[in-house]
């Protein structure tokens, strides 16, 4: 299954997936701490949808209070210290799980492609 994560100030193909879109329309006045998942349009929206729809997958969106909250509760779990995007996957979790579409038994792979020290550092509140 694939999953589409998201944060909530730029979701445009969460957005297009719970309406059973097959193209996600532009989302206006983007805005997150994730630069890399701020992507307002993105080229082949329709292959993602299809992607996740094939897959049995889903698409979720997370706040940027969560994505920091991930950052530091994922560095001190693992060790790995990841910027706010891969960040972003470990906060899905939660609402995965609550959700009922995470059961606990399944193999997961988080992608974080890039390392915190490139932004501020998130503070705990």
């Amino acid at each position: 299954m694939m999953v589409v994560v998201q944060s909530t100030g730029c979701a445009p193909l969460v957005r297009a997936f719970e309406q059973g879109a097959d193209h996600a329309e532009p989302w206006k006045d983007a805005a997150t701490i994730a630069a890399g998942i701020r992507v307002p349009s993105a080229i082949g929206d329709y292959l993602v949808l299809q992607a996740i729809r094939g897959s049995g997958g889903t698409a979720v969106a997370v706040t940027d209070d969560e994505i920091r909250a991930a950052q530091i509760e994922m560095a001190r779990q693992t060790g790995i210290y990841t910027c706010p995007e891969g960040a972003a996957t470990w906060a899905a979790l939660r609402p995965l799980r609550e959700s009922g579409f995470l059961s606990g038994d399944e193999a997961i792979v988080l992608f974080a492609t890039g390392t915190g020290v490139k932004y501020p550092p998130p503070v705990e509140s």
